[in-house]
């Protein structure tokens, strides 16, 4: 389950954030975690709840949003949203898809004092 050392890895950015910027709880954190990220949303907040108890983590409200993927189809040169790898240009119907966006998981704002 890499959602545990994506978690460990969330962390460890709020944790250096704090130091940073100097604020002691965080109150929310809103994650984003594309489609074609390969993140499993659910095992992705029980590995952040896991990790909670006595962080920075601990109380927050874990929100996590789920974009669909972007992609440029080769066939018929549009962009495109699809919900997984693999999936047909909705358009055209060809496969030749170059993923473009929805690839990665970023936190998108943290709600501190």
């Amino acid at each position: 389950m890499h959602e545990a050392s994506l978690a460990g890895g969330v962390l460890q950015l709020i944790e250096a954030a704090s130091v940073r910027e100097g604020f002691t709880r965080l109150l929310v954190l809103r994650l984003e975690a594309g489609q074609l990220a390969g993140v499993e949303t659910g095992a992705l907040r029980f590995a952040l709840e896991s990790l909670a108890p006595g962080t920075l983590l601990e109380g927050a409200l874990i929100e996590i949003e789920q974009p669909f993927g972007q992609a440029w189809c080769l066939a018929c040169s549009q962009s495109v949203s699809i919900a997984y790898r693999g999936e047909a240009c909705p358009n055209c119907g060809g496969y030749q898809l170059q993923a473009t966006g929805g690839t990665g998981l970023r936190v998108l704002e943290m709600e501190v004092i």
